[in-house]
């Protein structure tokens, strides 16, 4: 059944993102709190640094990957077409938004797949809520797979927002059983939390599940409470914004979540990522990949090369980074430098009842 308001809540979203203040209030993502130990002899050339990693099964030229932001409504098309475009063109992953809109209404498929069109060797993934997981069968699902020619799939858990949302799905149950029959898939399968964090049970679950990799998603970046704030307030939904309000900065902070996390499953830290740096501090703390959405929403308005340019940017500060560590790679980065962890991270990791100097 064509479900006209998904396609609308999508091009909302993205107006929203590109035009309001959505990130993180009183919560940070953490990374201030953590200090990479400088190497004064690093003893490496920096224009010899290697980023290329591997990440489930493909070849990146970079440990990154542009987290997904968007899709199901025409407007959308374009959006995609740039950020993939610059994937293909930086040797970076890219997701897209969530592909409900496409089973719902198929004329909204070219604004997903436009994304392999244009980036015919790039690592992409696909997206659906694991909220949705119950309505469609595993054919469904696969359809989805095959609309990108997807190299994984990614199990969005946005259950916050669920909970924020007038039009939201707030029932859980069984969803944990849904992940497990999508993991029978061909393609690994990325449980990717939208914002609010995962916590060492949850991965701990995910794990026994059959997923394959884990996209923290935590505090610190785009608020998706945040975002529905604006709906509900558009609207005239008093209740609805002062709960999205109330649950603005609400999770687990995305360098705590890596921590939870890393011992369980491969780790993509995502949430408040905006620099080069905190790429770095990422794949210090042990997680194989980083990522991003906010910072290329406004770029990919303009277009391929603006996406590029910030692209580019991240990444030679991520060069630097490692030069400064004396990581001449990223598997060095990953288990060789040294991290220190203080303040309010410290602090959470702690009664969490990780030994700090594990790090």
């Amino acid at each position: 059944m064509i479900n006209l308001s998904t396609s609308r809540r999508k091009i909302e979203h993205l107006e929203h993102c590109a035009q309001r203040p959505v990130e993180s209030k009183d919560v940070t993502s953490g990374f201030d709190d953590v200090m990479l130990v400088h190497r004064a002899l690093p003893q490496i050339n920096m224009d010899a640094i290697d980023l290329s990693t591997e990440f489930l099964g493909r070849k990146l030229k970079a440990p990154f990957l542009i987290a997904s932001i968007t899709g199901g409504h025409p407007d959308t098309k374009p959006v995609n077409a740039a950020l993939a475009e610059a994937a293909e063109e930086m040797g970076v992953g890219i997701g897209v938004g969530s592909q409900r809109a496409a089973i719902e209404d198929p004329e909204q498929e070219d604004s997903f797949s436009v994304v392999r069109d244009v980036a015919p060797n790039a690592f992409v993934y696909g997206n659906i809520g694991a909220a949705q997981l119950r309505e469609y069968d595993i054919e469904a699902i696969e359809r989805l797979v095959e609309m990108l020619d997807a190299d994984a799939m990614a199990v969005h858990l946005n259950f916050l927002q669920e909970a924020i949302q007038p039009e939201g799905d707030r029932d859980a149950t069984g969803v944990l059983e849904a992940i497990e029959e999508v993991c029978s898939l061909k393609v690994p399968i990325i449980a990717k939390e939208t914002g609010a964090g995962i916590s060492k049970e949850d991965a701990q679950m995910l794990k026994e599940a059959g997923v394959s990799a884990i996209d923290v998603g935590g505090v610190g970046g785009t608020s998706w409470s945040g975002v529905e704030v604006y709906r509900a307030r558009e609207s005239g939904d008093k209740v609805f914004e002062d709960l999205g309000n109330l649950y603005w900065d609400f999770g687990i902070p995305t360098v705590s979540s890596v921590l939870e996390c890393r011992n369980y499953l491969p780790v993509i830290s995502t949430g408040g990522v905006r620099t080069g740096l905190d790429i770095a501090k990422s794949l210090s703390l042990g997680a194989y990949a980083a990522s991003a959405a906010l910072p290329f929403v406004a770029p990919a308005l303009v277009g391929k090369d603006a996406v590029v340019e910030s692209l580019s940017a991240m990444l030679n500060e991520l060069r630097v980074a490692m030069f400064l560590c004396g990581c001449g790679n990223v598997n060095e980065l990953r288990t060789e430098s040294k991290a220190v962890v203080t303040g309010w991270t410290k602090e959470y990791i702690t009664q969490r009842g990780f030994d700090v100097k594990e790090i």
